[in-house]
């Protein structure tokens, strides 16, 4: 059974724009991403959009729908009352391209920053083993489609453009987490997280949690873990120790600390 939806959508580009009104005849069982397409088959067929898989895998079609973040394509229209008029904005965290397409290489520069991993050297028979338990920990983390709604959602830089160059965001403090919790991985990210990343300028308001369309625990299972690691490396008596009786470049387990850099770092004297 078919409907005329109400939609309110944004164009423009990074010199300006406006929200256009359009009634787009849908059918049930459809999501806002099909609107969008009729729409731009039917009325509008310069409107900008990205999309790629249209099933919450690719992360492509990201945008703001009433003014939440989410992924056009698993927003049902069913979710609304159909005498709603939907709205539906470009990202608002990124510059605007055109439309509802925005640039999001803030990220990818964020994510060239992340010091790679290190596995460090072998067992005797050539192999590495890790505790079925560690393998299990880390899937949850590696289920980011990279939608970057969690970046979008977060005040930290949604409300405030300067803090882009100290602040990494939930997503990378995601991949920090996963490095950093790693059994094999012989790095210790925890003081480059804060000084470097900005862990510290999170306040765990759980909004990215929220929007996350794979149901990841962003706060509660990464950012929260890794403040306490990175506390722990700051005030733990045996670290502090280490660092008077010149034991550099290592935490109290033994792994490599970075710096700013990436590169391997030394304790105070």
């Amino acid at each position: 059974m078919g409907y005329n939806l109400k939609m309110r959508v944004w164009r423009g580009d990074e010199s300006g724009g406006e929200l256009a009104d359009y009634t787009v005849e849908v059918s049930e069982g459809e999501v806002v991403l099909d609107a969008i397409h009729r729409l731009q088959a039917t009325q509008a067929g310069d409107l900008a959009v990205r999309w790629n898989c249209k099933a919450g895998k690719c992360g492509s079609c990201s945008a703001e729908v009433n003014g939440r973040p989410r992924l056009m394509c698993m927003t049902r229209l069913s979710d609304f009352d159909p005498a709603e008029t939907i709205t539906v904005t470009p990202m608002r965290t990124f510059p605007v391209i055109r439309d509802l397409v925005t640039d999001v290489s803030y990220n990818f520069e964020k994510a060239k920053q992340v010091p790679a991993a290190d596995l460090g050297p072998r067992d005797a028979d050539g192999k590495r083993r890790m505790m079925q338990a560690d393998v299990q920990r880390g899937q949850e983390f590696r289920k980011c489609i990279e939608c970057f709604l969690c970046q979008d959602v977060c005040h930290v830089v949604r409300d405030h453009e300067d803090n882009k160059q100290a602040y990494a965001g939930p997503r990378f403090f995601l991949r920090y987490a996963e490095l950093d919790m790693h059994p094999l991985d012989i790095h210790d990210r925890r003081a480059f997280a804060q000084e470097t990343a900005g862990l510290g300028m999170c306040n765990i308001t759980k909004c990215c949690t929220e929007v996350c369309p794979e149901g990841i625990h962003i706060t509660d299972n990464a950012i929260i873990p890794m403040k306490e690691r990175v506390a722990d490396r700051k005030y733990d008596p045996l670290v502090w120790l280490g660092n008077k009786i010149g034991i550099r470049g290592r935490d109290y387990e033994g792994r490599t600390q970075v710096d700013g850099s990436g590169s391997p770092a030394s304790s105070p004297d």
